[in-house]
């Protein structure tokens, strides 16, 4: 398995992590991030997967909303409306790098979701409603922390294609230094709230969240890369 850059050994991002490692192998090296790696994913997949992102982030924001509301601390809350607002404004810069594939912000916007995009968001919220933080964080961690894993992956890839790589810009996105901190600081707060809130206690529960969280992601890949076939 791919050796994790996150959180600390024997903390329970770790053990969450391996126990559920095909899945989490299945969506951190899907055929999609491999397309992406080697620059051989077909646009049509990438356009697809792209305005569906779009859709998640919203729903996504509404989670970190969630998250701020479940908050353990002052300290948290205040860490926890940043972050929001910062998602918010993120979700802004994607529309115009949706521009930059030739989807209008109309095109965006019209969109349906993708049953995949609905069953994943509307489970992370469920999940979120359902527990405390630390459930609904671990329930978000494949995303927030999957992706800084996957852009690791794609730089020790032998295959990838660096020049002339039409998804280098999305790589770059998420193994430059700001994304790579975010997806550290989420591994470290799962940690952390794994001591706080009885995460030994709760693994079992907690270990099948991360586990369909990562299923669901994979679905997620599977979609984008459908519409390239």
């Amino acid at each position: 398995m791919f050796p994790s850059p996150y959180g600390s050994p024997g903390g329970l991002f770790h053990s969450l992590r391996y126990a559920a490692a095909a899945r989490w192998d299945a969506y951190c090296w899907h055929p999609f991030v491999q397309g992406l790696a080697e620059g051989t994913l077909p646009l049509p997949a990438f356009r697809r997967y792209l305005v569906q992102d779009w859709l998640f982030l919203v729903h996504f924001a509404r989670a970190n909303a969630l998250a701020a509301f479940k908050a353990e601390s002052l300290s948290a809350l205040r860490d926890k409306a940043a972050a929001l607002n910062t998602l918010l404004a993120e979700m802004n810069i994607h529309l115009a790098y949706c521009a930059e594939w030739g989807l209008s912000e109309a095109e965006v916007l019209a969109e349906t979701e993708a049953p995949e995009t609905v069953a994943y968001t509307r489970w992370v919220l469920d999940r979120g409603m359902a527990g405390d933080i630390l459930d609904l964080e671990v329930a978000l961690a494949p995303c927030a922390i999957g992706y800084g894993e996957i852009a690791c992956r794609i730089a020790a890839h032998p295959g990838r294609r660096d020049v002339g790589n039409p998804y280098a810009s999305w790589i770059a996105a998420y193994s430059g230094d700001e994304y790579q901190a975010l997806a550290r600081g989420s591994a470290e707060r799962i940690d952390r709230l794994g001591v706080t809130h009885g995460g030994g206690a709760r693994f079992a529960t907690l270990s099948a969240t991360f586990s369909e969280a990562a299923r669901l992601e994979a679905a997620f890949w599977q979609m984008g890369w459908n519409a390239g076939a």
